[in-house]
C-alpha cells in the first residue's frame, strides 16, 4: 500500500502563484509515472500534468506555459508550481502515482494510487 498526501492548496488571487506538494509513503517498489489531476465541481477529473520516472513531463493545454511539474525520486515527492492563476483553475487537485510491484514469481504488476486531494480556490 502507498499513501499519497498532498499539501499546498488554499486561496489565491487571480494572477497569483502556488506550489502543490505530494509525498508518497508506504510499501514502494518502483514509482513510474506520477501526475497531478484536478476536478472542479460538476466536472470530470482531468489531467493537469504528468512526469515519468526519467523526468519527461507533459502538460494539459490549459496549463501549458503556466505550470511546472517536478519530482524527487529519492524522496518520493512530487510538486506542481503554477503561476498566472485563473478562476478556472479552481479545483480539487489530486496526486497520482503508478507503482510497480513484483509477484512471488517475479512478474511485474501495476497499482494506481490517488491522494485525497487539496483544494485550490482562485478568487477574482
Amino acid at each position: 500500500q502507498v499513501q499519497l498526501v498532498e499539501s499546498g492548496g488554499g486561496l489565491v488571487h487571480t494572477g497569483g502563484s502556488l506550489r502543490l506538494s505530494c509525498t508518497a509513503s508506504g510499501t514502494i517498489s518502483r514509482i513510474n509515472t506520477m501526475a497531478w489531476y484536478r476536478q472542479a465541481p460538476g466536472d470530470q477529473r482531468e489531467l493537469v500534468a504528468n512526469v515519468t520516472s526519467g523526468g519527461s513531463a507533459n502538460y494539459a493545454d490549459s496549463v501549458k506555459g503556466r505550470a511546472t511539474i517536478s519530482r524527487d525520486n529519492a524522496k518520493n515527492t512530487l510538486s506542481l508550481e503554477m503561476n498566472k492563476l485563473k478562476p478556472e483553475d479552481t479545483s480539487v487537485y489530486y496526486c497520482y502515482a503508478d507503482v510497480t510491484y513484483y509477484s512471488d514469481y517475479g512478474n511485474p504488476y501495476g497499482v494506481n494510487y490517488w491522494g485525497k486531494g487539496t483544494l485550490v480556490t482562485v478568487s477574482t
